[in-house]
Formats: structure tokens, sequence, C-alpha cells
């Protein structure tokens, strides 16, 4: 016999618990609103992170189908319409004056605004982007008929002289867009019917509202950025591409995209000179990134001793790290091998996880995050620059006197290069996402490549119209976000120059290695991290740099603008 339990709206509990009491005030409500709340939330997601993570690390199933149950449980609590218009009623009214307790209002009232839409149609979306990402992880691509991990591919990129090979993996790496295109573009008609529900244009200006962004403001920064990157990064390519040409024995009109080391050229090669890769192979990768942090006064051997660093088959092949629980389990995943690339994205990781270890614990759990995504990004970002310093290599890898002069003749000119080449690439994802929900039934293989002729300057493959744009995984899954990569870098550039001028006493900015620097490390736990999502994103940015978030310092430090 079953036995029925019936839950009564968090709302009508408040109520009934204090029906028998004097007046509460408003603030009183929300708190015994937060209480109730919280109390049947956080395990939910405590319990959706660890299955998602599992579902990562395995590739399995079962797991991603737990996860996807455990995200729609958490998605039908913050639909319900009663709960949401206590909220509503609440923010509308202006009667919270505690701080932390407007916070609080604000994250709930986004959360239970982006939900309120009918329990088939939130049922679909999750069911849909589960699947999805179960075909990215266990999708390998073909050469030839034999399936290659991305590592092989990017390994073919990098060191094959021969176009066709070259041209084949480039190829592999694409096939998963065929797989999945369909499917995306099926999720994103299902959560633009979602944010038409709740009154919005399309589900892009509604995920960026709710996070407390302005698609319009967004891309004004990224036109702003457009026009002060455009001709450093004309000049540039031009320079990378004579320099191809010559390597590959073709005009610079003949290169296509696989030409370039990375899939979609986000990343740019390094300059001619120093192989950066030479310093870190056979070395204990994962032991240099606990001592970099420990230099800080950040240790991460709790996170690493969590973490699942080795790649396998059935494993997610990119990086990401995870809070499981606010607490202190902090999480990251990645596929390390012994070079640049690697050593660059554990420290990039390793940054989103000293951000959320060292969030202040005392906060109110729904406060217990980072001030915004794009600035978790910002600090991850800030340590992966660390691979590019000459005198952090010395420190860290023990290169020579000889070897750090000849790194510092070009170190500048490899981050330079990277930085502009994904300002660039961000400008075509930006741009194409937003698309791609404004019009979701366009000719969205030919407007992927118009982006990118326009903005990578990169020459499109003759005669191909296939949805190479769907085999970029943040489409489907991480949706609305990317845009937050660039943002993140531009707050990087502006807490480095805090950094300089704050903590090292140097004029503007300035080349500075953060290696046994706890200063530093003192610093951004304290102005940075600690906050959580108590302050909003621009002022934890005036709090920490004196100013909110502005794309000068990375012109300055990138383009000489």
């Amino acid at each position: 016999m079953k036995t029925i339990v019936r839950f009564i709206p968090i709302v009508l509990l408040v109520l009934l618990m204090t029906s028998c009491k004097p007046a509460q005030t408003d603030e009183g409500r929300l708190r015994d609103f937060i209480a109730s709340h919280v109390k049947q939330i956080e395990p939910k997601i405590t319990a959706n992170n660890i299955a998602e993570w599992n579902a990562n690390a395995s590739g399995e199933k079962r797991y991603y189908d737990e996860s996807a149950a455990l995200d729609l449980e958490i998605k039908r609590i913050r639909s319900n319409k009663t709960e949401f218009a206590f909220l509503k009623q609440l923010k509308e009214g202006n009667t919270i004056h505690d701080s932390l307790l407007q916070r609080q209002l604000t994250f709930l009232y986004n959360n239970y605004l982006k939900n309120q839409i009918d329990t088939t149609l939130l049922r679909a979306i999750v069911e849909k982007q589960s699947a999805i990402a179960s075909r990215f992880n266990t999708f390998r691509g073909k050469i030839d008929g034999k399936e290659v991990a991305d590592n092989d591919i990017s390994s073919v990129l990098k060191d094959e002289k021969n176009p066709e090979k070259r041209k084949k993996a480039w190829e592999a790496s694409k096939q998963v867009g065929k797989e999945v295109a369909p499917m995306v573009i099926e999720l994103v008609k299902l959560r633009n019917q979602a944010a038409k529900q709740l009154g919005f244009e399309n589900y892009y200006v509604m995920a960026l509202a709710t996070d407390e962004q302005d698609a319009n403001d967004i891309i004004g920064v990224f036109d702003n950025l457009e026009q002060l990157t455009h001709e450093p990064f004309a000049q540039m390519k031009h320079d990378l591409d004579a320099r191809l040409a010559k390597k590959f024995g073709v005009q610079p009109g003949q290169l296509r995209p696989w030409h370039y080391e990375d899939p979609f050229f986000q990343e740019a090669p390094q300059s001619p000179g120093v192989d950066l890769d030479t310093f870190f192979k056979g070395k204990n990768i994962e032991e240099l990134g606990q001592t970099f942090y420990a230099g800080l006064g950040l240790p991460v051997e709790d996170i690493l001793k969590r973490s699942d660093l080795i790649p396998r088959k059935g494993k997610y092949q990119h990086a990401f790290e995870n809070d499981m629980d606010r607490s202190g389990d902090v999480r990251v995943m990645l596929s390390i091998s012994d070079n640049h690339y690697w050593t660059s994205t554990l420290l990039h990781e390793l940054g989103h996880g000293v951000y959320s270890k060292y969030v202040d614990r005392n906060l109110p759990y729904l406060l217990r995050v980072e001030a915004h995504t794009f600035l978790t990004e910002a600090i991850a970002q800030l340590m992966e620059r660390q691979c590019y310093n000459p005198g952090w290599l010395q420190t860290m890898v023990n290169i020579t006197d000889k070897d750090k002069e000849a790194v510092r003749k070009t170190q500048h000119e490899n981050l330079r290069s990277k930085e502009l080449v994904f300002s660039r690439w961000s400008q075509v994802m930006v741009r194409f996402e937003r698309s791609l929900y404004q019009i979701p039934d366009q000719d969205l293989n030919r407007l992927w490549w118009d982006l990118v002729e326009k903005y990578q300057l990169v020459t499109r493959p003759d005669n191909r119209n296939e949805p190479d744009w769907a085999a970029k995984i943040h489409l489907a899954q991480y949706p609305c976000y990317y845009h937050n990569y660039l943002l993140g870098e531009m707050a990087a550039s502006q807490i480095l120059n805090a950094i300089v001028t704050r903590v090292e006493k140097l004029p503007a900015i300035a080349e500075i290695s953060f290696a046994q620097k706890p200063a530093i490390g003192e610093f951004l736990k304290t102005q940075v991290f600690m906050p959580g999502a108590s302050l909003h994103w621009s002022d934890l940015l005036k709090h920490a740099t004196g100013e909110g978030l502005t794309p000068k310092y990375f012109a300055e430090e990138f383009t000489g603008n």
C-alpha cells in the first residue's frame, strides 16, 4: 500500500505558522520563507551536483537521468506560483531594507521567475538537455573510420604537417555537430517557448535578465571591444597567416580552418622561438598547481583530493569546477597531460576552485556563491595567464635565466595573441547565440561562417554546408553564458590593475608573477572571494577595484589602446 505525502506550499506553511502569533513584518515573513525554502532545496542541489559529477566522470546514462530528475525537482519547487506571487509582492513593495535579505530576495525572485512555466514544458527542456549532454560526452569523432579522442585531434592539429590529415582531424572535431544539431534547435525552441510564456522576447533576453544583466548592454560592451580590437587583431592575424602559409607551402588566401591549431580558432598558436610545452614535459602538473596556490596562501590540497584529473574513455573531455555543497566540497574535473595547455587549464579551474572555497561560509546559503559567474571566470583567467609569465615560469618550473629572457621576448606577444584571438572568437559565439534565439529556423550553417569570416577572418571551407556551430557544447549545455568569458577577461585585467597598484605598489598594468605572493592571495580572498553574492557584481567590482566594469584595462594590456 502506498503512502501518499502531500506537500504544503511554503507560503501557506508560513501563514499557518504565524497565524497564532503577532503580525510579522515583511522581513520576518521573508526570513521564514527563506529558511523553509533552503531546508527543501539545499539537499537537492547537492545531490544534483553529485549526480552531474558522476555523469561527467563516467558517461553513464543512469547518472544523467538522475541529474535530470533532480534538476527537474528543483525547477518544480521554484515554479510554485503562490510562492512567486509572495516574492513578487515583496520585491515590488520595497519593504525589505536589510541588505542581505534584499540580495536573497533578488536571487529567489529571479530563479522563481524563470521557472514560472508549465511542468510539461519544463520536463521536456530538462530531458532534451540531458540527452544532448549524454551524446556529447560519449561521442568520438572518426578519422578514416577509427574513433579518436579530442586530445588526439588536438595533437594532429598541433603537430601534423600534411594538410589532408589535418583536414580529416578538423572534420572529425565537427562530426558531433551533425549528431546533435536537430536536438539543439529543438531545445532552443523549447527554451524560447518558456521565455515567451513569461513575457520575454526570447530565452536569451530572459536568461540575461534573470542573471542581473541586460542583453542590449552586453552587446554594447561587445561592440565597443570589437572596435578596440579590430585593427590589432587584423595585424596579428596577417602575421600569423604569413607564417602558416610559409609552413604549409600555400598562399595566405588558401588557408582554411584546419591550418590553425585549434578547431574553432579560439586559441592562438604560440609565437615561434619558445615552445612552452618543453617546460612542462615530465613535470607533475597536479603537484605544480598545488605548490603555486599554496604560495598564494590559498591551499588546494583538499580540492585536488576530491577531484578527477586523469583522462579515460567515457569521461568528459573538457574541464570544469563545481562547489558541490557550498560547505567546502569543491572539485575540479580535467584530463591532465604534461604540457602548457593542461597546466594553464589546471590553474584556471583551481582559480574557480579557490573562489568557491573561500566564499565566507557564514553567509546565508543562497549568497554562498560567487558575485557573478563572469567574476569567477575573471579569477580563473587571471590565474591561467600566469603560465605565460617568465618570472612565474622561473619560480615554478625552474627555467634558466637564458630561457627566461627568451620567454620574455615572446611571452607577452603569446598572451596578447591569445587574448585577441579569444576576444574575436567570443564575438562570433555571442552574436551567433543571440541570433540563434532570435530566429532559430534561419540558415544557421551560413550564419556561423558569415560571423567567423567577419570577426575571426578565417575563410570557410569550400562547398561546406554542415552544422559546425553545433559542435560547440556551450550552445546546448551552457546557454547564454559565453559572453561571461570575455567579460571575465576584462574583469581579470581590471583586478590585475588593482593588484599591481594596490598590493605591489607599481604603476598601472605591469608584468608581475603571482608565485610565492601570499599578499596577492590575501587581497583576492578578502576583496573578491569572501563577500560571495552579498554584493551585486558591479558593487563587488567597485569594492575590489574602485570602479565598475570597464574594458579599458583589457585594451591597455592587450591592444595598446
